[in-house]
């Protein structure tokens, strides 16, 4: 989860979901709502020790739908109802009190007089040690049991999956409601309901609901999963983007599986308290020993070394017989966990055996209770998973044909009440099933277009045309922070554009803008017609693309810019801390074709003439032996030995292969949601000399890999490697430059401390590693790991090399080749630009970073290590708006 200004989506809250989740519900709510009501309230405690008792449940007998758990303080609130309460825990004896009024009642409960005792149980938790601990060896006895139960043993396995997401308000209070500003909304009171599990009032704002299949073989081993039925509805369904946020909630609240070594959640791997390696990361405490549904459990309770790091708190209900089986498992986080957003978490999952013998999961429901910040509305983010049908008999080969790992079938989004009626194994609450009608109501509130038109150009970075949801918008303006943007040679540049969507056509794309600079008076733009192959509902780049475009592009830029993952014109990068005074006008005609797979495979081919002018500071001149000097505030004259223009025709061909990514759509560009995914891929341009005007032969070819590794409790290293080779003798403007980032706004990927075009060769590799370590060294200082602050660090690379055949020094008069970018001193002495490099001597730049500060900033500090030289910068700051969890 994260927020990056800079990425490739220009939109101000990034790729962030939860940003994108409070500043709408802010925007629609101001502040949180809350129902009024009275309420019962109190704690649950220990008879005998007095200890506080969270998660005992707390109903009116005879009424099974209001039901609230006690939190981690054992505290619990109803809403009032005349009648008897109860309270029941498993291990006690339940409680009933007769309640008359709103009032506090406190229960003390007294253990089951059916508890066993034929295990030590730890009441107060000493020095804790791994010797001679009887949780210690039963863990052991349970992490050795576990391999026996692995489904994956089987031949076949094949089980149907139900899964509901729902975000909701949370802690809503009935102040706000009384206020004048909410008096035309009387209806929210009848969508507010109580959460069992929290005890506390929730406004349901959106539920997804999706029912799969997921179908395993052994040999070969394939493991797929098929939608037989996906919905949506709530206030995500008014954004065309509204994906973006389901998508990547969906992708941080998975379903965790503790039979797994590490459980991928929010975007983290968390250790499994039964991991092979799980007795050295926690401590474990027997607790008690119960009844669960009539069978005989050890309960232990267990915790991190360091509560600080990324791991679970919680309990294991073990099965007391010689299995060693787990019949449930409550996780939670410690209340000191680095974990940003989430102040409580609770998941709860049930085990049984099939009749056959196998271990299997029934049922998991995860609750989640996030904030970004106090003055904001809280949020409330239930999943709840069902687990049915499983069956172990061969599977026809037919059904793993299909390409990736998940399919959705074709009516998934078309079925009728009745069907999810039928696959629902509870009804939906009361606030659940009138999402319907809270979002009419919603729509016909006075000033709700405008407030939502608003919404959208914020969150989305482009203006829709329409605010009447009857009627969609089919053209969009933007993207909005490029509008105004500052470069050497343009000064000032404004700028304006827009784009179709599916509501004009659901095969057809066009998306283009129109600039204009105040310092050279020139008017740009760029216009773009996409054919896509597979109609769309939003937008030409949804996964997965088949897309024909055809593109024309005249702007100023700078060479460098040619690997920048942002739009060149956001005002964001504008400030840059290096003059990049070397740029060039392009006019660029393109013809591609890509070709996208469920896999991970992709497929690019294109067309290109592109033709170049000097602009700024950059000049194109054939070498002679002693450049000419330029006059920077002219064009170069007919007579000058200067060349104005400079012609490319080329064909590129390329391949990537990024198995098992995952990817949303924002209005300007995708995101990828699953950066776990490794990257790998090839490309090759031809330059044809004659063709289209083209006035080079060439070949380039391309080389990148990304791959990430988890380094346990120690965070995670991302590595980037990218290879160059230039075949052929040709100009500079077709040799190879690094990835250089020009601005103060970190990106990925890329060297901080290279200069525009500094180091221009026609081979090369660079390597980027970047280790982030989630405060690993911080939360063990005292005083600072109150922060929750998170170190990281990297190292640059870049091996460079330039072939005596493209090299102006070997080769000083011949006139194939062109000098170098550089600079006229007053006195018209030439000074180079660039520097040349030696394959022996690669330049290194090291980072170290703090991120995580007031959970949505870093700032990195960059030292270059070599190739120095007067008037070089060594070190720099750079930072970025960043927030994970």
């Amino acid at each position: 989860m994260h927020i990056v200004i800079d990425q490739k989506n220009m939109s101000l809250f990034g790729t962030c979901p939860l940003a994108r989740l409070l500043i709408l519900l802010v925007l629609f709510f101001l502040c949180g709502l809350q129902a009024s009501a009275q309420y019962v309230q109190g704690t649950v405690t220990d008879a005998r020790t007095g200890e506080t008792l969270p998660g005992a449940r707390v109903c009116y007998q005879g009424n099974k739908k209001l039901i609230v758990a006690s939190n981690d303080k054992g505290y619990y609130r109803i809403p009032f109802h005349k009648g008897d309460l109860m309270v029941t825990m498993i291990g006690y004896e339940p409680k009933v009190v007769h309640v008359k009024s709103a009032q506090k009642v406190n229960f003390r409960l007294v253990e089951a007089t059916s508890a066993l005792r034929e295990v030590e149980v730890v009441t107060q938790r000493r020095k804790y040690s791994r010797k001679n601990n009887p949780a210690v060896e039963m863990m052991q006895k349970v992490i050795a049991a576990k391999r026996q139960y692995d489904l994956h043993l089987n031949d076949y396995l094949s089980f149907r999956k139900y899964e509901k997401l729902v975000v909701a308000l949370n802690e809503v209070t009935d102040k706000l409601l009384e206020e004048d500003r909410f008096k035309s909304m009387p209806f929210l009171k009848e969508h507010v309901e109580v959460c069992p599990e929290t005890g506390k009032l929730i406004l349901p704002l959106t539920i997804d609901e999706k029912v799969s299949r997921q179908v395993y073989r052994r040999e070969p081993r394939t493991e797929k999963t098929i939608v037989e039925g996906d919905r949506s509805e709530g206030v995500m369904d008014m954004f065309s983007t509204g994906d973006v946020v389901t998508t990547i909630m969906s992708d941080c609240f998975t379903d965790v599986n503790i039979y797994q070594e590490e459980m991928r959640l929010l975007q983290y791997p968390f250790i499994s308290p039964i991991a092979d390696g799980a007795i050295k990361f926690y401590r474990y405490f027997i607790t008690d020993t119960v009844q669960v549904d009539q069978q005989k459990c050890y309960r232990l309770d267990f915790g991190p070394n360091n509560a600080q790091d990324f791991g679970f708190s919680g309990t294991l209900w073990v099965l007391a017989d010689s299995t060693w089986q787990v019949k449930r498992v409550r996780l939670g986080i410690p209340s000191r966990s680095d974990v940003n957003f989430v102040d409580r978490m609770d998941i709860v999952q049930n085990f049984s055996t099939l009749p056959s013998g196998e271990r299997v999961t029934t049922d998991s429901r995860m609750i989640l209770q996030m904030k970004l910040y106090d003055w904001l509305a809280k949020v409330h983010v239930e999943l709840t998973s069902h687990y049915s049908d499983y069956d172990f008999s061969p599977i026809p080969d037919k059904t793993f044909k299909f390409l990736g790992d998940k399919k959705i079938e074709a009516t998934a989004k078309m079925l009728d009440d009745d069907y999810w009626a039928l696959h629902r194994p509870d009804t939906l609450t009361s606030g659940q099933g009138k999402m319907g009608l809270f979002m009419k109501r919603i729509q016909q509130l006075k000033g709700y277009k405008p407030l939502l038109w608003i919404a959208k150009a914020v969150i989305e970075n482009y203006i829709e045309t329409s605010t009447d949801p009857a009627r969609p918008s089919k053209v969009d303006i933007g993207p909005v922070l490029a509008t105004v943007s500052h470069n050497f040679v343009e000064g000032f540049k404004f700028r304006l554009g827009g784009l179709t969507t599916a509501h004009l056509f659901k095969h057809w794309f066009l998306k283009g803008y129109v600039g204009y600079g105040l310092a050279d008076k020139r008017w740009k733009g760029s216009a773009e017609l996409t054919y896509t192959v597979n109609a769309k509902e939003h937008l030409p780049l949804e996964y997965p693309k088949n897309n024909i475009t055809a593109s024309y592009f005249y702007d100023v830029t700078a060479p460098s810019y040619r690997y920048i993952q942002t739009d060149k014109d956001n005002v964001f990068t504008s400030l840059k801390w290096t003059p990049v005074e070397h740029m060039n006008y392009v006019q660029r005609f393109q013809l591609g074709y890509e070709r996208e797979w469920e896999n991970g495979l992709l497929l690019t081919a294109r067309v290109r003439r592109e033709r170049s002018e000097c602009a700024g500071k950059l000049f194109f001149q054939p070498l002679n032996g002693n450049p000419t000097p330029v006059d920077y505030t002219k064009r170069p004259a007919e007579e000058s030995r200067n060349i104005r223009y400079i012609t490319t025709s080329h064909i590129t061909l390329g391949m990537e292969y990024e198995p098992g990514v995952t990817w949303v759509n924002t209005k300007q560009n995708r995101i990828k949601t699953n950066k776990d995914a490794p990257r790998l891929g090839v490309m090759h341009t031809t330059g044809v000399k004659g063709v289209l005007g083209g006035e080079y032969n060439y070949n380039l070819t391309e080389l990148f890999l990304y791959k990430r590794f988890w380094l346990k409790t120690w965070g995670r290293l991302n590595l980037n490697m990218n290879a160059q080779c230039q075949w052929n003798k040709v100009p500079f403007p077709m040799l190879c430059f690094p990835r250089s980032n020009l601005s103060y706004i970190i990106q990925d990927n890329a060297f901080q401390l290279i200069e525009n075009m500094e180091f221009i060769t026609d081979r090369n590799l660079s390597v980027t590693l970047n280790w982030e370590m989630y405060g690993k060294i911080f939360n063990r200082i005292p005083l600072l790991n109150r922060l929750k602050w998170r170190e990281k660090i990297g190292c640059n690379l870049y091996w460079g090399y330039l072939s005596d055949k493209n090299n102006p020094s070997v080769n000083p008069a011949d006139a194939d080749l062109m000098y170098f970018p550089g600079y006229f001193q007053a006195d018209g002495t030439f000074r180079d630009a660039t520097q040349r490099m030696r394959p022996a001597k690669p330049y290194v730049e090291l980072t170290a970073g703090i991120y995580n500060i007031f959970k949505f900033f870093e700032v990195q500090y960059v030292h270059r290590l070599n190739y120095l030289r007067p008037g070089t910068m060594n070190w720099g700051l750079r930072v970025r708006f960043k927030s994970r969890f």
